[in-house]
């Protein structure tokens, strides 16, 4: 039976290294076909945020990677609903981040569920292995 293994992400996406190691790592570990989930809590929820723009700054987006990990069976996104709030954020300002369902014909179906923090807090009590980033 393999371990479930979370990804918590609390970092915004761009400014310091933990967003974009998270995901590498995330890759890594779906690669090895591991029960993968990520968490985005505090300002981690900007990770997924419709609409970056990196020009600016400098540096190459990676947002629309998230979009790539329904492919490897990383379709388990628990986002906050007090850390959106707390930015002003609704789930509209969120990426349509999708994987197909091969047990229901190949259906898209959403892969972000907004959870309370209470809920949180729950699905990571249920984790073999939780990292932060």
């Amino acid at each position: 039976m393999s371990k479930k293994f979370m990804y918590v992400n609390r970092k915004a996406p761009y400014g310091t290294v933990y967003a974009l190691e998270s995901l590498e790592v995330v890759l890594i570990a779906a690669a090895f076909e591991q029960d993968v989930s990520l968490a985005f809590i505090d300002d981690g929820v900007y990770q997924i945020a419709k609409g970056q723009d990196t020009k600016g700054i400098g540096m190459k987006g990676f947002s629309a990677t998230y979009n790539a990990l329904g492919d490897y069976d990383v379709n388990k996104f628990y986002v906050e609903r007090e850390s959106l709030e707390e930015r002003g954020l609704t789930e509209d300002d969120l990426m349509p981040i999708v994987y197909e369902d091969e047990d229901d014909d190949w259906a898209e179906k959403p892969s972000v569920k907004i959870v309370s923090r209470a809920e949180m807090a729950q699905v990571l009590s249920e984790q073999d292995v939780t990292l932060s980033f």
